[in-house]
């Protein structure tokens, strides 16, 4: 796997760029029949979903069977990356690779800070039932409303939330307040829209104990390689045409008309951007059997359940 840091237009580090090579079906893979999802970790079952007919929503059911693929993060490596988040990219990005249970398969990703999780408040809530509020409840069955939300934002947890008092969530209490909290790992996955936790559901709790903003690395997959330098190869053509179009107009009216850089620039900043760090859509399985094996599978887990 080849990693790339980058940097916002200040030098300052925006993201973890990794380029995982042809892997196969990843351990933590998401098949699809029919409007509906299997979030599957090996052979288990994870996650069931629904989305309805109308595309309002998606009920989900979760199994409990999840398992982070990252292992226990020690305290003294928490101090140590404390407040470096392209350091914690880093050991995630490992973690993931070497993980036969990871959702990482051939393509780019990038692990970035910058998500669409709102890292504001303004005062309208206190912070623990604001970052409350961004999590999807219900367990082991839920609902992701599209109608009521703009999506994006959410958070979905992949097993049940510790309580306040667990005996992890009072050890990262302590990191919080401390402010060594180690990142919470999001996956974003365009077919539920929203966050997924891949690690650090104890983490997230802690914070939200502490009233605390939790530090977030977020993981999803962005275009590749190839269409990146053909992209950029169209928009460097677009932004010398546009320069070789205002100094045609310059020939004719004078230095009256700007140069067009001032213009054509910052165009060609925000295309270069959205080509290295845009968000594409989480690639899904066909599921074997279609409709009929999801069904199987939900009245399986529907029988354990009871």
């Amino acid at each position: 796997m080849r990693r790339t840091d980058l940097t916002r237009d200040d030098g300052t580090w925006a993201g973890l760029s990794l380029q995982v090579p042809s892997s196969g079906r990843p351990g933590l893979c998401l098949f699809s029949a029919e409007r509906r999802l299997l979030l599957c970790q090996g052979p288990e079952p994870v996650l069931l979903a629904a989305v309805e007919e109308d595309h309002c929503g998606v009920e989900f059911w979760r199994t409990d069977a999840y398992r982070s693929p990252v292992p226990p993060l020690r305290a003294d490596t928490a101090r140590a990356l404390a407040g470096h988040p392209d350091r914690w990219a880093h050991r995630f990005a490992r973690s993931l690779l070497d993980s036969s249970e990871s959702p990482l398969h051939e393509g780019r990703w990038l692990l970035t800070p910058d998500s669409p999780l709102p890292r504001w408040n303004h005062g309208r809530l206190p912070q623990a039932e604001y970052w409350g509020s961004m999590l999807i409840e219900g367990h082991p069955d839920g609902y992701v409303d599209w109608f009521m939300h703009s999506g994006s934002w959410e958070i979905l947890p992949l097993r049940p939330m510790p309580d306040a008092d667990d005996s992890r969530v009072k050890a990262y209490r302590k990191q919080a307040r401390d402010g060594t909290l180690p990142p919470v790992l999001l996956w974003w996955v365009s077919g539920l829209d929203c966050h997924l936790v891949l690690d650090g559901h104890a983490r997230l709790a802690a914070a939200i104990a502490e009233s605390t903003q939790p530090p977030v690395l977020d993981l999803y997959r962005t275009a590749p390689s190839d269409e990146v330098r053909t992209g950029t190869e169209q928009a460097v053509r677009a932004y010398e045409a546009e320069l070789d179009r205002f100094a045609a107009l310059r020939a004719v009216q004078g230095t009256v008309v700007p140069d067009g850089a001032a213009f054509a620039g910052p165009a060609l900043a925000r295309r270069l951007r959205e080509l290295d760090t845009g968000q594409r859509p989480t690639w899904a399985w066909p599921l074997p059997g279609g409709t009929a094996e999801w069904r199987r599978v939900a009245d399986d887990v529907a029988a354990w359940k009871r």
